[in-house]
């Protein structure tokens, strides 16, 4: 049995707050070919989950807020807000499906925030066409924060 406690998501989000992406996964699948991918995905406040989708191989994605608070976007193909959530159990807003091909994005509110995801496999890092053009690159660090401030406008 797997299981999900207060001492994993601890666990898992100290080791984010130490990561230079402010992000840690802890994968329950055995390997990276599974048929389903399932993770819990500790993020802090400051990392940049740059806008995507996950288009061929077409894959719908499910996030379950375990704790914390994210506000979550989805957008049309010129960058435009198309729609927006605010996760948090605390308001009894606890997940979104999304999908595939669906431009998309987090914006992490609280720290200690801790998402588990699902989605079909095998694993397949994001191609560059599955990255919003409209958004900053990972590598613009300057950009990347104009934009996770405009998100937080948003809200």
């Amino acid at each position: 049995m797997k299981i999900i406690d207060k001492q994993l998501l601890d666990r898992t989000s100290e080791a984010a707050k130490k990561s230079p992406r402010l992000r840690m996964n802890h994968n329950f699948h055995e390997h990276t070919d599974d048929f389903l991918n399932r993770l819990i995905n500790a993020i802090e406040p400051d990392s940049y989950v740059r806008p995507h989708r996950h288009q061929n191989p077409d894959k719908e994605e499910i996030f379950f807020l375990l704790r914390g608070k994210a506000a979550f976007f989805l957008f049309d193909d010129e960058g435009n807000i198309t729609d927006k959530l605010i996760l948090s159990p605390d308001e009894g807003v606890y997940g979104a499906e999304i999908a595939p091909g669906v431009w998309h994005s987090l914006l992490v509110l609280e720290p200690d925030t801790v998402v588990y995801e699902t989605k079909r496999g095998p694993y397949a890092p994001l191609s560059p066409e599955n990255f919003a053009p409209w958004s900053p690159s990972v590598d613009e660090a300057d950009a990347a924060k104009e934009y996770m401030e405009y998100l937080r406008s948003k809200i």
